[in-house]
């Protein structure tokens, strides 16, 4: 007899366990409190609200740098500090530095957008697990090992979500503990499953929800943690960088953020929209800590975790519509990032806590349809999260012709509220923007690859471990390359294969030589930063969730 899949039914579902989610769980339940407070016995709510991730435990793919703008939390938990929030350290110092390969110059004074003073520093992956929590103790039901893996539809209606199958083996084929994926149904669907979720992609290319609107665009942040020595520790102190080792051409920077107990986050954010195609964001975020000013606070230290993300980036003009039948998109998945102050926490959090308000008020008068969510786009796109996200409407694009020319458009935009010279100014999908091999170094084949040093320096296999990243072997690869041939051919002869320097876990790896050459998947090492789903220049990597908790094992990010 085959397997019954599971159904379970409830009023909100919560896509993912970020920030976002969770802050909207809260906030529902807070307004459902409140509600029932007040109301007489007969007009009491008992709403069924559910939060499904993908990964083997809340946080566990949750990685920012992060400075927390602490106005959502104290929006939503004004006490949140005293009830034990997990804040690595308070910014006391701030500085931005323009490296060369040898030296550096310090800013005279800090940028405003980066003037982040009494701002808590923080590992989202600690604080998605206490918010997580809090959630749980006010009626959430949490669930971990729930990979969504398709919408359900009810005519035009998102109906909820149906999740992959688990105890498949590489074929496809049941294997003993075969379990078929639970189909959770759903009044209000929220989508917040991060930076290029799958389920929101097919929402928005099934809604056309992007019409009239900018292509998103990406970045990618590479981020280490380190536990440096006592008397080099600063806790409280964000140093940003800038040039080394990107140069002129390509948008991104550094970071080092002091935390408590000698642990230091640094890292490395690269604007997906480059040209070249033979390079490697990865290695390049090796090389920044060759520089002088990192080696020496690292030297004597140990790397104790390893992560990256993908960040969207395009602003105001790339988010989609916001809300359709059943179903709203908040955080990550929405594109809620400011780029100009490198922050998005406090964004995706305000984003779920307006969707639980909407949701809240449709389903009071029980109407989930496009027109009654719709209140949720109004609510946001008119509010402070509305505001924050137009005044920097054109900073990430202003930067596609390069570093100098972008920071005259982003100062000439800071003084005219975002506009510039030009709004809206377009953009183009990240995929399309790679130039050949041959149109950037005619016969040449860039820079040598980095020889590491497995002390300062480490490969991306050294590094892995780091992640704590594991899958099932013995499961259908969820990253699908449709047709090889390409891979083979054309990507290779024209654009040198960017996969095996784009992805920063070593899943794109190809093995033999000359006819005998190809392209080896290792799906197991995949930490879902999605980076081979945005910048294939082909669009022939679909990246889809893997078997239920897979993926990394984030503690500290």
């Amino acid at each position: 007899m085959p397997k019954e899949r599971e159904l379970l039914e409830v009023d909100v579902l919560f896509v993912g366990a970020g920030p976002a989610s969770l802050a909207g769980a809260i906030r529902l339940l807070q307004l459902q409190e409140e509600h029932n407070g007040k109301a007489g016995a007969g007009d009491k709510s008992d709403l069924l609200v559910a939060v499904i991730e993908k990964s083997a435990g809340l946080g566990n793919h949750n990685l920012s740098g992060a400075i927390l703008d602490p106005r959502a939390m104290d929006a939503l938990m004004p006490d949140w500090r005293a009830q034990g929030a997990p804040v690595e350290a308070e910014v006391v110092s701030h500085e931005v530095r323009w490296l060369f390969r040898r030296g550096s110059v310090a800013a005279p004074v800090t940028p405003p957008p980066l003037a982040n003073k009494g701002y808590p520093i923080i590992s989202l992956s600690r604080f998605t697990r206490w918010m997580g929590e809090k959630a749980e103790a006010l009626g959430a039901n949490l669930f971990d090992h729930f990979p969504a893996d398709e919408l359900l539809w009810d005519g035009e209606r998102v109906a909820g979500v149906r999740c992959r199958d688990r105890g498949r083996d590489k074929t496809g084929a049941e294997k003993g503990n075969f379990e078929p994926g639970a189909e959770i149904r759903a009044r209000v669907t929220v989508l917040a499953e991060g930076t290029r979720g799958s389920l929101t992609k097919k929402l928005v290319e099934k809604k056309n929800l992007l019409e009239g609107k900018n292509p998103q665009g990406y970045a990618l942040g590479v981020k280490e943690v380190w536990r440096v020595r006592p008397e080099r520790a600063r806790p409280g102190h964000v140093s940003h960088t800038m040039g080394f080792p990107l140069g002129m051409k390509t948008f991104g920077g550094g970071f080092v953020y002091h935390m408590k107990d000698a642990r230091v986050a640094l890292g490395l954010v690269v604007s997906l929209d480059y040209r070249d195609p033979l390079l490697d964001p990865y290695e390049a975020m090796q090389r920044l800590k060759t520089h002088p000013l990192l080696a020496r606070l690292l030297e004597g230290g140990e790397r104790v975790a390893y992560g990256a993300k993908t960040i969207p980036e395009g602003g105001f003009y790339a988010l989609p519509r916001l809300s359709t039948d059943g179903c709203l998109i908040v955080g990550d998945a929405a594109g809620f990032v400011n780029a100009q102050r490198i922050k998005g926490i406090h964004l995706a959090m305000e984003s779920g806590m307006a969707a639980a308000e909407t949701a809240w008020e449709a389903l009071r008068k029980n109407d989930v349809s496009a027109a009654s969510l719709g209140a949720y786009d109004e609510r946001l796109l008119r509010g402070r999260v509305g505001r924050e996200m137009r005044l920097v409407r054109n900073f990430h694009q202003a930067f596609h012709r390069g570093l100098f020319p972008g920071m005259l458009a982003a100062g000439l935009q800071y003084l005219t509220r975002g506009r510039g010279l030009r709004d809206p100014l377009g953009a183009e999908e990240d995929a399309r923007t790679l130039e050949t091999v041959a149109a950037l170094h005619g016969r040449g084949r860039g820079a040598a690859p980095m020889r590491c040093d497995g002390k300062l320096t480490f490969t991306r296999e050294e590094n892995l471990y780091f992640s704590g990243t594991e899958h099932e072997e013995d499961q259908p690869c969820h990253l699908e390359v449709p047709d090889l041939s390409i891979c083979h051919g054309r990507c290779a002869r024209e654009y040198g294969n960017p996969c095996q320097r784009f992805c920063p876990a070593k899943v794109y790896e190809f093995v033999g030589e000359g006819t005998e050459r190809r392209l080896q998947v290792n799906f197991s090492n995949c930490i879902h930063c999605k980076t081979c789903d945005i910048k294939d220049p082909y669009g022939n990597i679909r990246w889809r969730c893997p078997e239920a908790g897979g993926g990394p094992r984030y503690q500290l990010m």
